[in-house]
């Protein structure tokens, strides 16, 4: 019989629980030029941080218009996205050096989107042994780095890139 690992996230309930607002907040991104944790804005995409993040790093990459799946994007807006995607790549490589990569899109409630109205592509770096003990006897996640100290180191590497 396989052994079943199971990650435990218990911070993120403060996602789960908190109030939801009416208005998306990768839209209100879309609207602006310059945002706290907007890093990158191209003519059909964003990428943004993620504030609620499984590691340290975890973007996110957004049409700015409001799509809900894959089949309502155009061309040009799959096309950025994904350069948008490999400039992350890159950057992060660059800035926090991980050993790999979690990249995916969560398309429905019950997939787990938690906002299932506007797709987008999450970007999370990964370490040997990022995950630990730390959730799971304490509830607490361990993130090296606070999200405005990365936002400004991210925000230089995307605006010479």
């Amino acid at each position: 019989m396989n052994k079943l690992d199971i990650l435990w996230a218990p911070w993120r309930i403060n996602f789960i629980k908190r109030p939801k607002s009416k208005k998306c907040f990768l839209c209100e991104f879309g609207k602006k030029k310059n945002a706290k944790f907007l890093l990158w804005k191209g003519f059909h995409s964003i990428i943004v941080m993620n504030i609620y993040p499984y590691n340290n790093g975890h973007l996110m990459v957004a049409p700015i218009l409001h799509k809900k799946d894959l089949e309502d994007l155009t061309e040009e807006e799959i096309i950025e996205m994904t350069q948008a995607i490999k400039k992350a790549l890159r950057i992060i490589k660059k800035v926090l050096k991980p050993e790999g990569f979690n990249i995916g899109v969560n398309l429905g409630k019950c997939s787990g989107a938690g906002l299932p109205g506007h797709i987008h592509v999450h970007i999370v770096p990964r370490w040997i042994g990022d995950t630990n003990f730390m959730p799971v006897v304490a509830s607490t996640k361990v993130i090296p780095q606070s999200l405005e100290q990365l936002s400004e180191v991210l925000k230089k590497e995307f605006s010479e890139s």
